[in-house]
């Protein structure tokens, strides 16, 4: 899995809590081994969301991202951070 990083993501990143980064960061590698695995809980996104995804960090975070080629095996993280990112 190649992932990209959007600098929205970037930025929100920088902003986030220290344990939270840490949290996202096992995520991601979880998430390039298996985007799909339970623990994520990713889902296509509706409405004028409509081709992106989303997957968890916690309880409260997210990660949004777009895939980038049909296969699957390219994305782009948009933003992180909590349900506010889907606005």
């Amino acid at each position: 899995m190649i992932v990209y990083y959007h600098p929205r993501f970037q930025r929100s990143f920088r902003k986030l809590d220290r344990n939270v980064k840490k949290q996202a960061e096992g995520v991601v590698a979880l998430f390039k081994r298996d985007p799909f695995n339970i623990r994520l809980d990713t889902h296509r996104l509706h409405g004028k969301l409509e081709r992106q995804w989303s997957f968890s960090i916690d309880s409260r975070n997210r990660i949004l991202f777009e895939f980038l080629d049909k296969v699957q095996k390219e994305v782009v993280f948009l933003d992180i951070g909590d349900h506010r990112i889907y606005r």
